[in-house]
């Protein structure tokens, strides 16, 4: 078994062993079975999922750094949510906030790479909702 756990800047989210994890990684999805390699990766915003006593669970990444060795895989982030706490309304309004920010493109007060990394963050929360 694997045992991970979640680290956002508010603490520890939440802590289980699980047989897999799947993450999504800048380099692309991977696989982490019981006794994989030593590795260290960056998360894209994406999708984390596992098996947690037999019941597989998704849940939506906001990024961040994952970490494995020894079997414990600890992945740091600034946002997660479980798939049952995506509230689908809140993530279709951020979702359009962030398309009518960027489609200010004149303005200077808007930031564009923050207004595009809110809507993949939402077009993210809205596809794990969904899965």
């Amino acid at each position: 078994m694997i045992h991970c756990r979640i680290v956002t800047p508010e603490g520890i989210y939440k802590e289980f062993d699980t047989p897999i994890i799947n993450i999504e990684t800048e380099e692309g999805q991977r696989g982490i079975l019981p006794n994989h390699m030593p590795l260290v990766t960056m998360l894209k915003i994406g999708a984390l999922s596992c098996d947690v006593d037999g019941v597989r669970t998704l849940y939506a990444l906001a990024g961040g750094l994952f970490s494995f060795r020894d079997n414990l895989a600890e992945i740091f982030t600034d946002a997660i949510e479980s798939q049952a706490e995506i509230d689908m309304h809140r993530a279709e309004e951020a979702k359009e906030r962030a398309e009518g920010l960027l489609n200010k493109v004149d303005d200077p007060n808007i930031d564009q790479k923050r207004a595009e990394a809110a809507l993949r963050r939402a077009m993210n929360r809205i596809r794990v909702k969904g899965m």
